[in-house]
């Protein structure tokens, strides 16, 4: 049984994959352990050449999905059949730097009580990617985020809860959740609370999961000084993403918050989601016609 199962989604990204294969491989790891690399139901070739770099690799296990039924189903594929004392969801578009692995396993293996730990995340300019660390998107953090108080005051406690702008980056502390990009879990975690909810088709997900993981009592766990290089976006950008993005944060609502307010701000709330996704549209397609 190896220390670590890595679970790797493609989805018509051949290079960014590939880049993030090699980030793995290159490294000389103190611990053992495998790489499922699930295709998404690619239909570019991007598999057919991934098979042909790597078929004889002896770490790597590919797995096919028969159809794209989104980032959580292709995630799933591997988790059930993952054997590991620790399971990491990757990003494609994602790259291992230093001894990240090696930072985030230590830290899990010296503190029990942490059923998920992501990393500090970098996007290709340098700056952190704000999603890598989060509070849980409740009403009121929420508008603190939409209403841009969160950007006006980002070290105040109050208003930069959202992504915990207030807190040093390169520190390590326990938050409510870290992005899915990189998601280091506990394999006794995952029996008590269950595999990724295929209801988020993506987007939402890990926030999902954290939310159950803090709720069974397990600590969700930011550690700063372990690093990855994110590629934000390298799947492509579409309306039916946006959709699903504004889909996945009504569902969350639904599931974990609409019976614990009154109907106003549940009512308040998804009206916010439905406009605010209707303004998003708007531009996006404003901005496809004028290209």
């Amino acid at each position: 049984m190896p220390d670590l199962s890595i679970i790797i989604v493609n989805y018509r990204t051949y290079q960014l994959t590939r880049d993030t294969l090699e980030s793995v491989l290159e490294g000389d790891h103190p611990f053992t352990y495998h790489i499922y690399l699930v295709d998404n139901h690619s239909m570019d070739g991007s598999l057919e050449k991934l098979k042909q770099d790597y078929s004889s690799h002896e770490h790597i296990t590919f797995l096919e999905s028969e159809a794209n039924l989104g980032f959580a189903h292709a995630n799933n594929l591997a988790l059930k059949i993952a054997d590991s004392s620790y399971v990491l969801l990757l990003n494609s578009d994602t790259q291992i730097l230093g001894d990240c692995l090696e930072q985030c396993l230590d830290c899990m293996d010296h503190d029990k009580e942490i059923g998920i730990l992501g990393c500090k995340v970098i996007l290709p300019d340098g700056s952190l990617d704000l999603a890598c660390r989060r509070s849980f998107p409740t009403p009121m953090v929420s508008f603190y985020r939409m209403s841009g108080l969160s950007r006006l005051f980002p070290r105040s406690r109050r208003f930069g809860r959202y992504n915990l702008t207030y807190l040093d980056e390169d520190g390590s502390y326990p938050v409510d959740c870290v992005v899915g990009a990189y998601m280091m879990v506990r394999w006794e975690t995952i029996e008590e609370v269950g595999v990724l909810d295929e209801d988020f088709f993506m987007y939402g997900e890990d926030v999902d999961w954290c939310y159950r993981v803090k709720s069974a009592g397990w600590k969700v766990f930011y550690l700063g000084s372990a690093r990855i290089l994110h590629h934000k976006g390298g799947s492509g950008a579409s309306e039916k993403l946006l959709k699903e993005f504004y889909h996945s944060m009504q569902l969350f609502y639904k599931k974990h918050y609409e019976l614990m307010y009154p109907w106003y701000v549940n009512a308040l709330t998804y009206g916010g989601i439905r406009g605010i996704y209707g303004l998003k549209l708007f531009f996006l397609k404003i901005r496809k016609f004028f290209k």
